[in-house]
């Protein structure tokens, strides 16, 4: 074992309403009822956020980021009432990201999200084929879309970002191209790019559509890498692409295994305490209005655990390796608590291989350690007694 450095520590708000579940959403989001309960719902996080600082020990938080759900059908006042809260706690110049729905509810609002303290958005757009968008469910067409990201300039955001997604039901590869190229042309400097997975416990693994196949939603995946790349966006995250500066700071935060802590319905928070050595992840009561009952009762945590040192590894990368950039050694030994040597001979494996690469004291993965990362991290698991 090696002395534990303190990571940089961000600040995870879940607000789990949306107009709509989406048949292939798999995160704790419920269709909001007629009235949101906002002051109670607030109330709850006021109480969750109290204990949650005192757990930080008083070290200030970089990031902060409001996901759901869809955070944006909050009032921009009750946001900026949370961020108030927040203030005397967050590092100058904090990143402050809210999850937003290209609604035209929602688009009149952003100007007054970024008084509130907001100063980044995250657009779910997921593409702007109309076929596609009816195919996932969502609830806004492609003009929508392009207005939310046109209100965004608009309202003064200088940085946010697109979510976009690919190998879609009935997508063709040179459909993917042309949400990827209408993003870019829209101005949007930071793209997320995900490729469509079926997860359990939604409706699409219940009653799965006809997507892509591997093959073509490999081609999809390069050919919009290729105009990424060639329009000046830089691939620092296995799905996030941005300008430089545009990088989303909490989530770099959270790949190179740093602390977030949690509030809200369902949300999961991970804290390092250097002093001990010992590294704590939880979750929140998932069901809101048992989370709202339970919080300001100071009982909104379902669950803890520590995380046993012999995991450790692979849970740093796990995230790591998802990093264009990757990881020094020093980082993996602040990160952990852990001595290089651990994982030493299992890199130096995967780089005789060609899944890792080691440059300049970096381990990073290559082209083709991105596309078999699950089983590159397989050599990594922890051994069983």
């Amino acid at each position: 074992m090696t002395a534990m450095q303190t990571p940089p520590l961000g600040l995870y708000v879940h607000l789990p309403w949306c107009v709509r579940k989406c048949p292939y959403c798999d995160f704790n989001s419920h269709a909001a009822p007629e009235q949101l309960p906002v002051e109670t719902y607030l109330a709850a996080l006021r109480a969750d956020l109290d204990r949650e600082l005192e757990r930080a020990g008083g070290r200030t938080i970089a990031s902060v980021f409001i996901g759901g759900g869809t955070p944006s059908l909050f009032p921009p006042e009750a946001v900026g009432r949370v961020l108030d809260w927040l203030a005397p706690h967050l590092e100058a110049g904090a990143e402050i990201t809210l999850e937003a729905n290209p609604g035209t509810l929602e688009q009149g609002r952003f100007a007054a999200f970024r008084s509130a303290g907001v100063n980044r958005l995250s657009i779910g757009v997921q593409s702007f084929d109309p076929a596609r968008l009816e195919a996932l469910g969502r609830i806004h067409g492609p003009d929508e879309a392009r207005r939310a990201v046109e209100a965004a300039h608009a309202a003064g955001f200088t940085t946010f970002n697109v979510d976009l997604m690919f190998a879609l039901p009935g997508q063709t590869p040179a459909a993917a191209l042309q949400d990827v190229a209408e993003a870019v042309r829209l101005g949007a400097p930071h793209i997320s790019h995900y490729q469509l997975t079926i997860e359990p416990n939604t409706v699409f693994y219940s009653h799965p559509p006809a997507l892509p196949d591997e093959d073509t939603a490999w081609a999809m995946q390069q050919a919009c890498d290729e105009h990424l790349r060639g329009q000046g966006l830089r691939r620092y995250e296995v799905s996030a692409w941005a300008r430089p500066g545009h990088a989303c700071r909490h989530n770099l935060n959270y790949w190179a295994f740093g602390d977030y802590l949690a509030i809200g319905a369902g949300a999961h928070g991970k804290i390092s305490d250097a002093a001990t050595g010992t590294i704590r992840r939880y979750r929140k009561v998932k069901v809101p209005a048992l989370y709202m009952d339970r919080a300001r009762n100071g009982r909104a945590e379902a669950e803890a655990w520590p995380l046993p040192v012999a995991e450790r590894p692979l849970e740093f990368l796990m995230n790591a390796l998802r990093l264009e950039q990757g990881f020094t050694p020093e980082l993996f030994a602040d990160r952990t608590g852990m001595d290089y040597t651990a994982v030493a001979s299992g890199v130096a494996q995967a780089v005789a291989d060609g899944l890792l690469e080691d440059a300049d004291g970096r381990i990073r993965t290559t082209t083709t350690g991105h596309a078999h990362l699950d089983t590159l991290l397989q050599r990594f698991l922890p051994e069983t007694s």
